[in-house]
This record gives structure tokens, sequence and C-alpha cells, in this order.
């Protein structure tokens, strides 16, 4: 009868165990996923800032229309990307990013359109969700990688086994980010 209280006893603790385990795991692929729909929603405020910026621009800088359509067409094909293909979503926004960096540069040629308050505000507001974009990007790279230390660990990796969790995959750095830049001085060392 003793004997048969402690099997009983050892089989509860080991279904509790299992049961945490794998609830834990449950929480950190929601907290990965929670964090991937972080980055979704500020790609989303970007893509509405995007059309305010281009006509903003169109008015100034008439002869940059290749840079516009260029952002535009970046813009449309985020918005239709496919919705599980993070690696996809983050390619073409890195396009993205780079197409904005190209209207902020044709900006400096157009003294008036830096003036103007519309483009000032657009281009506050666009700063603050690349950095918001950037934030989002490293809290699902540290979600990601508490995810997938649960699932490689002992004695969660077996409850992940049985469970069939499958490894998250990490955002990284577009190769043309990871590039020095070149910094020259002038003859005054400016």
């Amino acid at each position: 009868m003793t004997t048969f209280l402690i099997i009983i006893a050892i089989i509860v603790v080991l279904i509790l165990l299992y049961i945490s385990l794998y609830n834990g795991l449950i929480k950190a692929r929601m907290h990965t996923q929670e964090s991937w729909a972080q980055i979704d929603v500020q790609l989303k405020r970007r893509n509405d800032l995007i059309p305010n910026l281009i006509e903003t621009v169109k008015g100034y800088a008439k002869f940059e229309q290749e840079t516009l359509e260029k952002v535009v067409g970046l813009r449309n094909q985020l918005v239709n990307a496919p919705a599980g293909n993070q690696n996809a979503t983050m390619q073409i926004s890195d396009q993205l990013s780079a197409g904005l960096k190209s209207i902020f540069a044709v900006a400096e040629a157009y003294p008036d359109l830096k003036a103007n308050q519309q483009y000032a505000k657009l281009m506050e507001e666009l700063s603050n969700t690349e950095n918001k974009i950037a934030y989002s990007r490293q809290l699902f790279n540290s979600t990601t990688a508490n995810y997938n230390t649960k699932l490689q660990t002992f004695p969660t990796s077996i409850v992940a086994n049985f469970g069939n969790f499958k490894p998250a995959t990490f955002l990284e750095t577009p190769e043309a980010e990871k590039a020095t830049p070149d910094v020259s001085f002038d003859e005054h060392g400016l």
C-alpha cells in the first residue's frame, strides 16, 4: 500500500512537472509571437505614414520620381507580404528603410521642403517609428533567444520534443548595414 502511494505521488509530481514545463514553453512561444506582432504594428504605422510623406515630397521634388516610385513600390510589397513569412517581410522592410533614407537625402537638395512643417512632422514620426522598429527587433531577438534556450535545455527539451515545438528564427542585420561607413575629413578636420 505504501509503495503504491509513493508510485502515485511520483506520477503526480511528474505530470505536474510536465504541465509546468509545457506551459512555460507555450508562454515563451507566445512572447516570441507577441514581439513579432509589435514589429508588425510598427511596420504598419510606417506604411501608413509613407503615402503622406510621398505626397509632401512630390510637390517639391518633381525630378526625383524614380526614388518616390521605388519607395511606394516597396511599401506596397510590404503591405502585401505573406503574414507568416517573417524573413521576407524584414527583407522588404530593410529595403524600404534604405529607400526612405534616399528620400531624406533628396530633401537635403530642397531647402523649401526641409522647412515645410508637414514634412518635418512626418520625418519626426517616421524617425520615431524607425526607432520603435529597431527596438521591436531587439525585443523579438531577446524573446526568441529565451524561447530557443528553453527548447534546448534539460528537462524542457524533453517536453519540447514531445510537444513538437520548433525553434524560432532570429532577425538578422542586413549585410549593407553591417558595413563600416566611410568617414573622411577635409583639410580643416571637419
